[in-house]
C-alpha cells in the first residue's frame, strides 16, 4: 500500500506594514479602497476555511487515507476557539445542590416555597409574601435562606427579579403556569409533585421549612418548633395537643429534619397517593399517620399550635405571638389577595402600637372577608363556577 499523500504545509506570509498614503489621496468626494492588510486577513481566513472544509471532506469520504474519521479536538479549537467557552447544560440535581448550599443556615437548613405563574405576577402573591418578611419581627434575615422553586418559565423568569434564590422545576406535559383550583386535576399534579421534590431535598441532606407563598411570615418560627420532632406540621384545627394524631394537618407549612425516617416517611407518603387515587397530599396525610409504618420507622410528628402558626381556618389570636398566618380555607387567587393585603395591614397596625398597648392586644384581625367560610360548599365545583365575592355583591 502507497503511503500516505503528503499536503503541501501553507504558512502564513508576514506582510510588511503598509506605506503611509499620501494626504492628498483619496480625492475629495471619492471613496476609500480597501486596505491591503484587510484584503490579506480576509483572504487568510478563507483560504483557512477552505482547507479545513477540504480535509474534513476527505476524512469522511476516504477512511482509509483517514483511518481516525475524525479531526482532532486540537485541529477543531485552532479554527474554532469560541469551542473551549462551551459548557454542557448544568445536571439538574447537582444545580439544585448548589442552590441549597448557597442558600442553606449553618444547620444545612433551607426554606423552600413553590411558584407558578399564576401566582408571580406582579403585585401578585408572590411580593406579598416577600413583603412580610420585611416588616416582620426578626424575618429579614431569613429571605438570605429561602428557595423560590419555580414550576414553569415565567414563574422562574420573575423569580429571578424578586429574588437571589431560585430553582426551576418544570414537569414535563404538564402545565402549571394557570392557577390550580383546588382538587382539579392539575392541582392534584402539584401537589404530589411537590411532595415527590421535597424527598429529593431530604435526600441531599436538607431539612427544610416548606410554605406555601400564601403564608405571611410574621416572626421568626425557629423559636417555637420542637426540638426533637422530626416532622412537624402546621393545622387547619389544633386540638391543644402536639402529639394528638386526631389534629388535622395543613401540608402548607411545616419543618422536616433530613434523616432516614424522613426519606423513609416522605417515600411512604408518595408512595400513597396511588393507594388512594384522587386524594390530594393532606387527605392522604390524614390517613397515614394512623398507619404502623409511621411507628415502626419511629417517626416523630408534632403538630404545631394555632396560636403561633394560625390560618384563615382558625386565627391566631394574640398578635405578640403569632409567627405565620396561612390564607387557607380560602379559594381563588382574587379572594386570597384581597385578604392578605387585610391581613398585612393589621399587622402593620399592631407593630405602630406602643408597647403597653400591644401587650393589651387592642387589635385583632380583620380578615377573613373575601375569604369568608361560607365559601367553602365551592371546594368541589369546577373553576369557571367559582365567582369572586366583589362580582356577586355588584350583580346584587
Amino acid at each position: 500500500m502507497a503511503p500516505p499523500r503528503a499536503f503541501p504545509r501553507f504558512h502564513r506570509r508576514r506582510c510588511p506594514p503598509p506605506t503611509a498614503v499620501s494626504a492628498s489621496y483619496p480625492p475629495t468626494g471619492g471613496v476609500s479602497p480597501p486596505k491591503a492588510s484587510k484584503l490579506i486577513r480576509r483572504a487568510s481566513f478563507l483560504f483557512s476555511l477552505l482547507t479545513l472544509s477540504v480535509v474534513m471532506l476527505y476524512t469522511v469520504n476516504d477512511p482509509i487515507r483517514f483511518p481516525s474519521a475524525s479531526i482532532s479536538s486540537s485541529t477543531f479549537v485552532r479554527f474554532f476557539p469560541s469551542y473551549l467557552h462551551y459548557s454542557p447544560p448544568p445536571d439538574p440535581m447537582q444545580h439544585l445542590e448548589e442552590i441549597l448550599r448557597n442558600a442553606s443556615m449553618g444547620n444545612n437548613t433551607v426554606i423552600l416555597t413553590t411558584l407558578n405563574d399564576a401566582w408571580a405576577s406582579t403585585n401578585s402573591v408572590v411580593d406579598l409574601f416577600l413583603k412580610s418578611f420585611m416588616l416582620g419581627e426578626g424575618t429579614h434575615w431569613l429571605l438570605d435562606h429561602l428557595v423560590i422553586i419555580a414550576l414553569d418559565e415565567k414563574a422562574y423568569n420573575r423569580c429571578q427579579v424578586i429574588h437571589k434564590h431560585c430553582f426551576s422545576l418544570v414537569t414535563e406535559d404538564v402545565d402549571f403556569q394557570q392557577e390550580a383550583y383546588f382538587m382539579t386535576a392539575n392541582y392534584l399534579k402539584m401537589m404530589w409533585r411537590r411532595i415527590d421534590f421535597l424527598r429529593s431535598v431530604l435526600e441531599l441532606g436538607y431539612s427544610f421549612v416548606f410554605t406555601d407563598v400564601d403564608i405571611m411570615w410574621f416572626r421568626d418560627p425557629f423559636p417555637r418548633f420542637f426540638p426533637d420532632a422530626d416532622f412537624q406540621i402546621a393545622c387547619d384545627h389544633f386540638l391543644g395537643s402536639p402529639d394528638d394524631l386526631n389534629n388535622l394537618p395543613n401540608g402548607g407549612f411545616n419543618y422536616v429534619k433530613s434523616n432516614n425516617r424522613s426519606i423513609a416517611f416522605y417515600k411512604f407518603w408518595y408512595a400513597s397517593h396511588e393507594t388512594y387515587p384522587g386524594y390530594h397530599d393532606q387527605d392522604v396525610l390524614n390517613k397515614i399517620k394512623f398507619d404502623p409504618f409511621i411507628s415502626d420507622i419511629g417517626l416523630k410528628i408534632r403538630f404545631l399550635d394555632t396560636a403561633y402558626f394560625g390560618g384563615l381556618c382558625e386565627r391566631s389570636k394574640d398578635l405578640n405571638l403569632v409567627c405565620t398566618m396561612h390564607a387557607n380555607c380560602c379559594f381563588g387567587m382574587d379572594s386570597k389577595l384581597h385578604d392578605l393585603k387585610i391581613m398585612l395591614q393589621d399587622w402593620r397596625a399592631f407593630t405602630s402600637l406602643p408597647p403597653d398597648l400591644k401587650k393589651e392586644s387592642v387589635i385583632s384581625w380583620r380578615v377573613p372577608q373575601n375569604c369568608s367560610l361560607d365559601s367553602l360548599h365551592h371546594f368541589d365545583s369546577p373553576p369557571f363556577e367559582i365567582v369572586d365575592q366583589e362580582e356577586q355583591e355588584e350583580e346584587n
